[in-house]
């Protein structure tokens, strides 16, 4: 399963062992279990998509643009869910899928596991791709998102006990395990939404930026985008980053902020997309938030009271959206900070 050419391949490598990646071996993660990290190893280049993703030889277009950034009072909204399938996830699915054509012949077999967003993503592009989708969720996701899974053609698993417990079952599955979380091209693609931002406010970067965190691919590549910047010497400092998790679900903030954390408990939540306990990429994304920012976590009642303000302004998003609103209104000075809103309200209507 080797790729023809490693010019066609994402460079990437290994979190654990070092090692590079050379051509597609059929799984996601390095042959010692480590997880792989993009290496950009180019300037940013001021132009269309394809400019600043050179290893893509096909690009999977389902009618993408640049998300509208639009203020609201001292703060500036990013409003992801102008996309395809309604969140931000067609950033990573879009570069994922479109990588994969390279390796993957149409007709093959891909899997995911995911509690909604990601799986619609995936299945749209997937489908779009010609492969065959199978899509693992937990047995509580919402039915509205199940929906919109299903109307792309693909298959959906149920599956009972953990998130984990899904992983696991997307994994072991017959085909490539075309795992969000995993994959790096699918972080790789969240670099794009950086870049807009930068162009968006007169090329430069904003003081502060809030990201709502769960697997943490949304972190992880905006934080490598704006590296990328500066490393190309387009700006002089990376923004703040602010990494927003709920009560229920805070694995990060409790490794960053130093509180006990207990992934076994299992309170509900209105913010259904943001539910990883243990995440994969939690080491990273530890790393990243300790040299570029903070994490803050917000109530239910917080998250509910943001969600009503947005929509009575306007801005409908999903109750994870609105966790960026709650957590700005705890810091005194928002001025020149963009909230990242992920997801279409009507995902969680």
């Amino acid at each position: 399963m080797g790729s023809k050419n490693s010019d066609l391949m994402l460079k990437s490598y290994c979190s654990k062992c070092g090692k590079v990646r050379t051509e597609f071996t059929g799984v996601p993660t390095c042959s010692c279990g480590g997880i792989m990290i993009p290496k950009i190893d180019f300037k940013y280049r001021e132009g269309d998509f394809r400019s600043n993703y050179p290893y893509l030889s096909r690009i999977l277009s389902l009618g993408e643009v640049e998300t509208p950034m639009v203020d609201f009072g001292q703060l500036k909204m990013k409003l992801e869910y102008f996309s395809p399938t309604f969140s931000y996830k067609d950033r990573g699915s879009r570069v994922l899928i479109s990588a994969l054509t390279s390796s993957l012949p149409e007709g093959s077999e891909i899997n995911e596991d995911s509690s909604g967003n990601a799986g619609a993503s995936i299945s749209a592009y997937g489908r779009a791709a010609g492969y065959k989708v199978n899509i693992f969720v937990p047995e509580k996701t919402r039915e509205g998102k199940i929906e919109q899974i299903k109307a792309y053609g693909a298959a959906v698993h149920s599956v009972r006990g953990s998130r984990e417990d899904v992983s696991r079952a997307a994994m072991s599955h017959k085909g490539y395990y075309a795992s969000h979380v995993l994959n790096p091209e699918f972080r790789d693609g969240m670099r794009q939404i950086s870049y807009e931002i930068f162009r968006q406010l007169g090329h430069k970067s904003p003081r502060r930026i809030f990201v709502p965190v769960s697997a943490g691919t949304l972190l992880l590549g905006m934080i490598s985008g704006f590296e990328h910047l500066l490393a190309s010497g387009e700006i002089s400092k990376i923004p703040e980053f602010v990494a927003v998790q709920t009560e229920a679900v805070c694995p990060l903030c409790a490794a960053v902020n130093g509180f006990i954390y207990d992934p076994s408990n299992i309170p509900d939540s209105v913010a259904d997309a943001l539910v990883s306990r243990n995440p994969p990429l939690l080491d990273l994304m530890v790393e990243k938030v300790r040299e570029y920012g903070r994490c803050i976590t917000v109530s239910e009642d917080e998250i509910v009271e943001s969600r009503k303000i947005l929509a009575e302004n306007g801005y409908y998003v999903e109750y994870s959206s609105a966790t960026v609103h709650a957590a700005a209104t705890k810091i005194s000075r928002v001025e020149d900070s963009v909230l990242v809103l992920t997801g279409n309200g009507l995902k969680t209507p």
